[in-house]
């Protein structure tokens, strides 16, 4: 009888779990308010590779610094660990069974963190950072606040009227505080200690009065009356001085005018004079030079058209600076002004931009045409108006705006690997055919509201061979080791745009250290949607797609790169994954 009851507990329990109706082990809106916090600072602690899976399991956490109870996080404690960078606004305000928040002893920056809707905290130590503004308003509403730490911080403004009766414990010391320290009962507990070096500080406590210091008497020289001599001085500059300065001006105007005219009679056509936007010379002595152009049949531009247009810049690389030029018909297109480069031969660079110029598809960008002098290249191809896959990842992050969606980076991605499989394709003795594969590099045109990936900067390695740890390729561990490169550090490079998109990560920023390992890490846990970006957490239903892209991304990362997918097959299982979704 006992062994059947057993059975049917434990039927009961697999039942529980499949259906997944457990007994709740921490609370998601916890959980997602500590991860910006987590994602926006540094520490000797690894808080990345820490902080994955759930904060709280009934009583107990893995997560360093936090307390649980009833599965609740009940205190935030990071003291000492070099805490760097500036606190989010308003991740706290979900937390509400916090009882002790402390900081001490770190390098935190900005303002002091908003406690809002935090009616159970008790303890607030905040002493040793670097926090700036004023002390917010809504901790004078804290009703179970028993002690406030905040000394040895940059904290400006004055203090709010304290008045818990629960407060025990204050220090405001070493800070920029200034103005009256209020009258409250409860803060006339305190003594000198708990607000001494303020400077602007005054009040009953540090026996500084308040009252308004008269004005300084003017000093004896200030009282005596102008002698004579002093005045007719005043009054000669103010007769002499305006003569001097419409002399010089008349002289300066002279000299422009002569200028003007003999330029006037040296200089032949206006258009030469403008060349100097892109550089001092850009054509050999004695030789009429123009743009190369691809394509025959579309309308063409001169050089001097290209260098009397209005010019932007769009962003500054590794290869050189790239511009959004306007031409006076009104035609964009992007100009890269290629550095770098000056050993080439104008064969060597031309035999090179004829290959790339020939290569036509919906996921490359086209080249347009290109210019050759000794001391100035040029690539004019066509202009992308949304911005780079970079810029919709990261840039403007915040309040206002529009989250990148799993559906559209998914197109992304697949519209980045058929892309790079043409490349691979068509350049089949270039290795690798891209070279410098990275998010700055995939352009994002919207058209009818649908996203197409454009890869740009293609093809430049075989100009710039010594450049080449400093391509997106010097990632590659191969690269790394001192091997040359192949077809898989292209799909190295794309794994790291892989684990960029679903991440949203900076994969560059060696203060994230490295990604695709802190992946692994994360994925092989018990929780390993950790490692989705926040903006496309919330659409549950596409966790397994993620998942199933995050699998792609780290075998494309393989430390070996004969254990990469190539390009064919990592095309075929995207494709896949999109039509399922």
């Amino acid at each position: 009888m006992q062994l059947l009851i057993i059975q049917l507990m434990l039927t009961m329990l697999s039942l529980v779990k499949s259906t997944n109706i457990t007994i709740q082990e921490f609370y998601d809106e916890e959980r997602d308010a500590l991860i910006p916090f987590r994602d926006s600072m540094h520490s000797s602690s690894n808080l990345h590779g820490n902080w994955t899976g759930p904060p709280c399991r009934n009583n107990n956490s893995r997560w360093i610094g936090i307390t649980c109870s009833n599965s609740h996080i009940t205190e935030l404690t990071l003291e000492s660990i070099n805490l760097t960078g500036t606190l989010p606004a308003g991740f706290l305000q979900n937390i509400t069974y916090l009882t002790k928040l402390s900081f001490h002893n770190n390098n935190i920056t900005g303002n002091l963190p908003s406690l809002t809707n935090l009616t159970r905290l008790k303890f607030i130590f905040l002493s040793g950072n670097r926090f700036s503004a004023s002390i917010p308003l809504d901790y004078i509403y804290l009703p179970s606040l028993n002690a406030l730490e905040l000394q040895e911080n940059k904290i400006m403004g004055t203090i709010p009227w304290f008045d818990q009766e629960s407060l025990t414990n204050l220090n405001l010391s070493y800070n920029q505080l200034s103005g009256p320290i209020p009258d409250s009962k409860v803060l006339e507990r305190f003594n000198q200690s708990s607000f001494d070096h303020n400077l602007g500080l005054c009040g009953r406590p540090l026996e500084i009065p308040c009252g308004v210091s008269p004005p300084p008497s003017p000093s004896e020289d200030e009282k005596k009356p102008l002698k004579v001599w002093s005045i007719l001085l005043i009054a000669a500059a103010i007769v002499i001085v305006p003569l001097f300065v419409i002399l010089f001006v008349f002289c300066c105007y002279r000299r422009v005018a002569k200028k003007e005219v003999t330029e006037t009679h040296q200089r032949p056509t206006e258009g030469v004079d403008k060349k100097s936007q892109w550089s001092a010379s850009t054509d050999d002595p004695g030789k009429t030079v123009d743009l190369e152009f691809f394509d025959k049949q579309k309308p063409v531009f001169v050089l001097d058209e290209l260098l009397r247009s209005s010019v932007e810049v769009l962003g500054k690389g590794i290869l050189g600076t790239t511009y959004k030029a306007t031409l006076e018909s009104g035609s964009i297109v992007a100009v890269k002004r290629v550095k770098e480069m000056n050993s080439l031969t104008k064969k060597e660079f031309e035999h090179q931009m004829r290959l790339l110029g020939k290569l036509k598809h919906e996921n490359i960008v086209e080249m347009i045409s290109f210019y050759y002098s000794k001391e100035e290249k040029l690539v004019v191809h066509e202009f992308i108006r949304n911005g780079s896959l970079f810029e919709l990842l990261h840039e403007s992050r915040g309040i206002g705006r529009i989250p990148l969606n799993w559906t559209t980076r998914l197109q992304i991605m697949k519209d980045v690997a058929k892309g790079l499989t043409f490349l691979h394709q068509s350049l089949p003795s270039q290795k690798p055919p891209h070279g410098n594969l990275k998010s700055s590099n995939i352009l994002i045109d919207f058209t009818n509201e649908t996203a197409r990936a454009k890869l740009t900067d293609f093809g430049y390695l075989p100009l710039v061979p010594s450049q080449k740890a400093k391509l997106a390729i010097g990632q590659c561990p191969e690269v790394k080791d001192g091997k040359k490169p192949t077809h898989k550090s292209d799909v190295y490079c794309f794994g790291v745009v892989l684990l960029e998109v679903i991440t949203g990560k900076l994969t560059g920023d060696d203060n994230n250290g490295d990604v695709s390992s802190w992946v692994r890490s994360v994925v092989s846990s018990d929780w390993s949607t950790d490692i989705f970006d926040l903006e496309i957490l919330a659409e549950k239903e596409e966790h397994e797609d993620m998942l199933k892209i995050a699998e792609l991304a780290l075998e494309c990362t393989d430390v070996s790169p004969e254990r990469r997918p190539d390009m064919n097959q990592i095309l075929t299982r995207l494709e896949d994954i999109q039509h399922r979704a």
